[in-house]
């Protein structure tokens, strides 16, 4: 009798230490590599994409918008940029955008994924504001996943804190 009482309790045991394993966060998707063509040897929707990407980052201030430690407010000098966007895709009402947003590497994962989907809302929203309609933008978060610098000082910290815009089509 002892022996079984003893077994069913480290049975018991391993089954509740195995539901507390740690679990793997999930997999980013790989950054953009190569625009492919298109079947048909014509231009693919990528090439397209990328082409309008192109002349969004030349045409418009910038496609990165900035922000302060901890912060996902819009300042002035990131509301010339994004009215710089604005003005943009008012003027190319095929284009669709992503906005990703960005953090510096301090904070834990979630804290940084959560910034930074309140970094890229924080850009969606002035735009849509702005008269460019939310359905032709998506957001992501990359949090501290894709650093732009990769010091561990302010400058760099400054540089990672961000959300871009992206042309997607």
């Amino acid at each position: 009798m002892a022996k079984m009482t003893t077994s069913l309790v480290l049975g018991l045991a391993l089954v509740a230490t195995a539901g507390c394993a740690k679990k793997r966060p999930p997999e980013l998707p790989p950054a953009p590599t190569e625009t492919p063509v298109a079947a048909d040897g014509g231009e693919s929707s990528d090439t397209l994409a990328g082409r309008l990407n192109e002349q969004f980052k030349r045409e418009v201030t910038s496609d990165t918008v900035h922000f302060a430690l901890d912060q996902y407010d819009i300042d002035p000098e990131a509301r010339a940029i994004l009215d710089s966007q604005s003005q943009w895709l008012v003027a190319h009402p095929e284009a669709r955008i992503t906005i990703e947003g960005h953090c510096d590497e301090r904070g834990t994962r979630e804290y940084n994924l959560g910034l930074g989907d309140r970094r890229a809302n924080a850009a969606k929203n002035y735009l849509a504001a702005r008269g460019v309609s939310a359905t032709r933008i998506t957001t992501i978060s990359y949090g501290k996943e894709r650093p732009l610098a990769l010091g561990s000082d302010e400058a760099s910290w400054a540089q990672n804190r961000r959300a871009v815009t992206i042309v997607i089509n």
